[in-house]
C-alpha cells in the first residue's frame, strides 16, 4: 500500500483481517467488472447463476452437511441470523458464549461479544450469557497443562448450561479461533467436548468463521479442520476478501429442512448480491488454483511459528506467542513472572503507541488489541515480503523491551 506522501507499506494487517488474498487481485477484479457488465443487481427471490455457483464453492469446502447456505451482507448479521433460527428451531431463548470474543456491531451479535465493545449497549435483555473458554496462558481454571485447561473448561461450561437451565438455551456460538480478543487456539478436544455437551442437551452449537475462515488458519474452516462439525457455521471476511460487502450462514441439513417446512420469517435485500457473489467465486477459485491455503499453512509452520517463537526466547516483553496458518498473536507484558500486560485490559499504553508508531515509520502495517500484536498477512504474502515484515517486527520489539519492569 501506499500513503498520500508515496510511502510504501507491508500489510500485516489484511486491514481488517479480512483481505486474505491480498490487495487488488486480478482474477477478483476482472471478475467483478465482467459481472457489472452481465447484472449487476437482483432481488434474493430470482435465482441467479452465480449466487448459486457461489453457494456451491462454499458448501463444497464447509464440514459435514454444511450443506445449505444462507447469505448475508457481512458477519455481524450472519450471527444474528444464526443465532434467529437456532431459537426457532429449539424454541429456547438464551444464547452462550465466551469472554474474550467478537460476534459482531448488530444488537444480538455486540452482546454475543466478550470483549469491552460490548458494555455500552449491553443492557442485559437480549438473553446472552458469557463463559469462559480455554485460554491455558491467562488461565482461570488454575490449569498447568492444556489437557486440564480443556478438561476443566468443559466442566465449567456444563456447569453453567446446569445453572442456567438447560432447557432454556438455544445456543451455543464459538469462534473456533477468537480472533481481535487473542487468537486463542483451543486445546485438543475442546470443540469436540463442545460438540457432545451440545448434543446432549439438544443445543444448536454454532461456529463463528468471519475471521479465521477461508484459509486464514491454514485451512478452509478451523472447525472442519478439528474434525468438528456444528449445526451451523457463520462466515463473511475472506469469502471474497472484502471486496464487496457478503457474509452467510452454512446450515446443516436438520436445521435446512426444519425451515423446509417452515419459511424463516427474514431476509436481506442485498442477500447473495451478485456482485459480491462473483467475487466470491473469483476469489474461491483463485485461493484453490493458486493453492494459497496450503501456502497458508506452510507460512504458519516454517516462518511465522519459528520466527515467532524465536523472537520470543530473545525479547523479555513478549509473554507468548501462538496461532496457526497466517493468524498469530504476541501478547507483551511488562513481567513475565507476573504476566503484567504492556497495556491494560480494554485499554492501550504510551508503551504500545510508541511500538505502533515505530512499526508504520518502518513501513509496516500491524493490528494491535490492547497489548498484543496480531500477525495476521494475506494468505499468499510472498516469503520475501513476509520475512521482511518479521524483521522489523523483530526490531520494533526493542521498543516493547524497554517498557520491561527491572
Amino acid at each position: 500500500m501506499w500513503d498520500g506522501d508515496g510511502k510504501s507499506y507491508l500489510d500485516l494487517s489484511s486491514q481488517l483481517v479480512n483481505t486474505n488474498i491480498g490487495h487488488q487481485h486480478p482474477k477478483v477484479v476482472a471478475a467483478i467488472k465482467e459481472q457489472a457488465d452481465t447484472l449487476c443487481t437482483i432481488a434474493p427471490s430470482y435465482a441467479n447463476n452465480v449466487r448459486s455457483e457461489a453457494a456451491r464453492l462454499i458448501a463444497a469446502r464447509t464440514p459435514g452437511d454444511l450443506n445449505r447456505i444462507f447469505f448475508t451482507n457481512g458477519g455481524a448479521d450472519a450471527n444474528e441470523h444464526a443465532v434467529r433460527m437456532a431459537r426457532l428451531v429449539t424454541g429456547r431463548y438464551k444464547v452462550l458464549t465466551t469472554y474474550r470474543s467478537y460476534h459482531g456491531g448488530t444488537t444480538t451479535a455486540i452482546n454475543m461479544t466478550g470483549d469491552p465493545r460490548r458494555w455500552p449497549s449491553d443492557h442485559a435483555n437480549t438473553g446472552t450469557l458469557h463463559f469462559w473458554g480455554p485460554f491455558l496462558y491467562r488461565t482461570v481454571f488454575h490449569a498447568e497443562t492444556e489437557t486440564q485447561e480443556c478438561e476443566r473448561a468443559l466442566k465449567h461450561l456444563e456447569q453453567t448450561i446446569a445453572f442456567e437451565g438447560p432447557d432454556t438455551i438455544a445456543a451455543v456460538v464459538l469462534e473456533s479461533v477468537p480472533g481481535t480478543a487473542g487468537v486463542m487456539v483451543p486445546p485438543p478436544g475442546y470443540l469436540a467436548g463442545v460438540r457432545e455437551i451440545c448434543d446432549r442437551y439438544g443445543i444448536v452449537m454454532i461456529a463463528d468463521e468471519v475471521m479465521s475462515g477461508f484459509g486464514r488458519t491454514g485451512a478452509w474452516f478451523a472447525i472442519g479442520d478439528m474434525g468438528v462439525t456444528p449445526d451451523m457455521l457463520t462466515f463473511a471476511k475472506g469469502v471474497n476478501s472484502g471486496y464487496i460487502p457478503m457474509g452467510g450462514v452454512a446450515i446443516n441439513d436438520r436445521i435446512a429442512n426444519f425451515f423446509g417446512k417452515r419459511a424463516y420469517p427474514g431476509g436481506l435485500t442485498y442477500s447473495g448480491h451478485p456482485m459480491a457473489a462473483a467475487a466470491a467465486v473469483a476469489t474461491i477459485t483463485a485461493m484453490a488454483d493458486e493453492q494459497m491455503i496450503e501456502h497458508a499453512a506452510h507460512l504458519g509452520t516454517e516462518i511465522l511459528g519459528p520466527r515467532l517463537q524465536d523472537m520470543a526466547a530473545r525479547h523479555p516483553s513478549i509473554g507468548e506467542v501462538r496461532g496457526r496458518g497466517v493468524m498469530w498473536a504476541i501478547e507483551l507484558v511488562r513481567d513475565r513472572d507476573t504476566k503484567e500486560p504492556l497495556a491494560p485490559y480494554g485499554g492501550t499504553s504510551p508503551a504500545m503507541t510508541e511500538l505502533v508508531g515505530y512499526l508504520k515509520g518502518r513501513g509496516v502495517l500491524p493490528f494491535t488489541n490492547f497489548n498484543r500484536v496480531h500477525v495476521v498477512p494475506p494468505c499468499n504474502i510472498d516469503e520475501s515480503d513476509l520475512n521482511e515484515g518479521l524483521d522489523i517486527l523483530d526490531d520494533a520489539l526493542n521498543v516493547a523491551d524497554r517498557h520491561v519492569n527491572g
